[in-house]
């Protein structure tokens, strides 16, 4: 889920992606992986991150969806992309080209860059069919709607999401004579089990990215490389859907650098000494696609990841009983963060009503079900993360993925603005210096960290004006 672009309004204008428009729109049939039937103009376009494959999972929800609308048609069209960032930055391109979706399919980390420049609120929709909506909302946890407001307005219902968990090899673990963790685990019970792995695997394995990287550490230490401020708003939604959830907000906003905070220091500290004590590696570029096969084999001991991964493994030859997941080691908090995603109404979409249906429907049992047939993901309905989506290629402690959410209530999202992608370029780029030197390298690297994060925050407020 690594960004490794800006995509503000100054760079989407400037010339390189101007030059790129044109090429974009002639590839117009490589982007569009899938028609479903609908072709003309008067479709309802859904855009969704992925392949042929992937537009070919949705073609039955939207043919159950055009089954209950009658004279409804849809089009949903997959853009391939090497990341979310990669992805989002089409979107915008799109829009600029004059050839928006109606509805695109948002991770996190685009939350708020669409709430604020691209999407439309769903808070008169939600208020419209409230009766119909309640059962959705009564079994979703109020986390994950939280993450998705945005000023107090709510832009999004959130479909699937992922908390970061500990995953452990449970073949390395017992070759040297370990056992799972209790749930209240601390980091210093993790770097004793990373000491006894040490020598026969690696201990811990990261990636160099927001989900995963050097955040979960952040939030377990009670802090965060962005201040975090939860604003008020958002009323109608919580009343309505969450009335005993009396300290609700209306969203987050992360406004302003907190990289110089002596807990964000402690915490990168942290990270070099584990790399300098040979308890982890230093942190893999990307997505760590060669995580799998490492993991399944027997030489990785640890790694952060959500329920995504329990068909990854599956798929990779990894049997249940050889792995397990816990939840993140505690420090001075045992708070996760997790990412989620759900789709969003384009606010240049001439078909709002009928966008509003879909992402209805999308949120229904129903269509959740096919949506999500294979633990891929965690589904958001708390009914949906059963023994029957887990049982036969799922860990001992499945529940965990959901029990993140309902243990630990201070457990949030990741620290996503608008100005997501050059923030965590930032981000990544300091990381990386910081956790491969000494110790005074440190301090160093969350000084630029600090400047980058604040040319990164303001530059894109004056594009915007």
């Amino acid at each position: 889920m690594a960004l490794s672009s800006d995509f503000g309004r100054r760079t989407l204008l400037g010339g390189g992606a101007l030059a790129g428009l044109a090429g974009l729109v002639a590839a117009w049939p490589r982007l569009s992986a899938m028609d479903i039937p609908g072709r003309g103009d008067d479709a309802l376009t859904i855009l969704i991150i992925g392949n042929s494959s992937d537009a070919e999972g949705r073609q039955q929800i939207a043919n159950a969806f055009m089954d209950t609308h009658p004279g409804a048609r849809v089009r949903v069209m997959a853009v391939q992309a090497t990341d979310w960032g990669d992805f989002f930055a089409k979107v915008l391109t799109m829009v600029a080209a004059g050839v928006a979706p109606d509805v695109v399919y948002v991770a996190t980390e685009g939350a708020q860059l669409f709430a604020e420049r691209l999407g439309e609120p769903l808070d008169k929709y939600l208020e419209r069919d409230a009766d119909v909506m309640q059962e959705y909302f009564s079994d979703v946890h109020p986390s994950l709607i939280e993450a998705f407001m945005y000023k107090g307005s709510l832009y999004q219902l959130p479909l699937d999401f992922n908390a970061a968990n500990m995953y452990l090899n449970l073949d390395v673990l017992e070759r040297n004579g370990l056992e799972m963790p209790a749930d209240d685990w601390t980091k210093d019970d993790y770097i004793s089990m990373l000491s006894e792995i040490k020598g026969d695997a690696t201990p811990y394995f990261w990636t160099n990215r927001l989900f995963g990287g050097v955040v979960p550490w952040l939030y377990v230490n009670d802090t965060s490389f962005l201040t975090e401020e939860r604003v008020a708003g958002g009323e109608s939604i919580w009343e309505t859907f969450y009335p005993a959830e009396t300290d609700r907000s209306g969203g987050y906003l992360w406004n302003n650098s907190n990289a110089l905070d002596e807990r964000v220091h402690e915490s990168f500290e942290f990270m070099r000494q584990m790399i300098e004590d040979r308890l982890a590696v230093r942190p893999e570029e990307g997505g760590g696609n060669t995580l799998v096969g490492l993991f399944a084999s027997g030489r990785i001991g640890s790694t952060p990841a959500g329920g995504y991964w329990v068909q990854g493994l599956h798929e990779g030859g990894m049997s249940p009983d050889q792995y397990d997941v816990a939840f993140f080691p505690k420090w001075r908090t045992q708070r996760h963060q997790f990412g989620a995603a759900g789709y969003a109404i384009m606010k240049s979409s001439k078909k709002k009503d009928l966008a509003w249906e879909w992402i209805k429907y999308s949120a229904s049992k129903e269509a959740m079900q096919l949506q999500f047939p294979t633990p891929a993901t965690t589904p958001t309905r708390r009914s949906m993360v059963n023994d029957n989506l887990y049982s036969k290629i799922g860990p001992a402690h499945w529940q965990r993925f959901y029990d993140t959410l309902d243990r630990f209530p201070t457990t949030g999202p990741i620290p996503a603005p608008p100005q997501q992608a050059a923030i965590e370029t930032a981000l990544i780029k300091n990381v990386s210096v910081a956790v491969s030197g000494n110790a005074d390298g440190v301090a160093r690297s969350l000084k630029n960290l600090d400047r980058d994060l604040k040319a990164a925050l303001t530059s894109n407020s004056e594009g915007e004006q």
